[in-house]
């Protein structure tokens, strides 16, 4: 009963977040050089985790498919279905995963510990809206950087795979992994991935703020907070990716 309690507050509790933040977006009621603070530690100081954990993924897929694939007289098809998998799906969430991993955590942590020291009540009664100050400019470099993080992982993804074919396989050039690549690979795709990352790093930080937001409780109640805004982010990013695929591919 606790947990479906818990579960329909947190609902509420990023519901309402959501709207306050979105009324202060759309009013300019922001600080730039607070956005452009939290986008270098959103997409700068988590890129060498996310290009290795993309980097990696891509090599372990690509030394299993691409010689099943020229065995089966497929070796042209190679930089197609790494490009359809790179694009459509592995940038995007591997990178969501790792930055929920650093960033989201970190957000939880440090939000959650202004709640339970306090800190957000010292704001308010000085004034200072919580939202405004620490969630809008947070939210909108989520929202602008994951597309640049996203571009970057696909293109260090789309390398690895190449490298890795031609350690891999016999018989596929260069020229054919790249021309795969622009057969199978659509405008279209394209579009809706920087659609994906926009929407994945806003919710990665609005689920992660709101967690935090919510802690009680002391030291204990700032792990937990940190551990919630972790899980409740994963099950965000795989519930918007249901649904950008059922929406774009079904």
């Amino acid at each position: 009963m606790l947990q479906i309690v818990d579960f329909v507050e947190t609902i509420g509790i990023i519901g309402m977040q959501f709207v306050k933040s979105v009324k202060y977006i759309f009013l300019l009621n922001f600080r730039l050089s607070q956005i452009i603070k939290s986008a270098s530690m959103f997409a700068f100081d988590s890129l060498p985790i996310t290009l290795t954990i993309v980097g990696m993924t891509t090599v372990i897929i690509t030394m299993q498919v691409a010689p099943e694939l020229v065995k089966q007289g497929g070796g042209k098809y190679i930089g197609m279905l790494v490009a359809l998998v790179m694009i459509r799906e592995l940038a995007n969430v591997m990178a969501g995963f790792a930055i929920i991993s650093m960033i989201g955590s970190s957000y939880a942590s440090e939000v959650a510990t202004m709640k339970v020291t306090d800190q957000i009540d010292a704001m308010k009664a000085l004034k200072v809206d919580p939202i405004r100050y620490l969630f809008v400019p947070r939210l909108i470099s989520g929202f602008v950087m994951m597309p640049m993080v996203f571009v970057i992982t696909s293109f260090v993804g789309l390398v690895c795979g190449w490298a890795t074919t031609m350690f891999t396989t016999h018989g596929v050039s260069t020229l054919n992994y790249i021309e795969s690549i622009w057969e199978g690979l659509q405008v279209r795709d394209i579009f809706v991935a920087l659609l994906k990352a926009s929407v994945f790093g806003f919710s990665i930080v609005l689920v992660s703020l709101c967690c935090g937001i919510m802690a009680n409780g002391g030291a204990k109640g700032v792990g937990i907070a940190t551990t919630k805004a972790v899980v409740w982010s994963f099950i965000t990013i795989a519930v918007i990716d249901y649904l950008f695929a059922l929406i774009f591919y079904f």
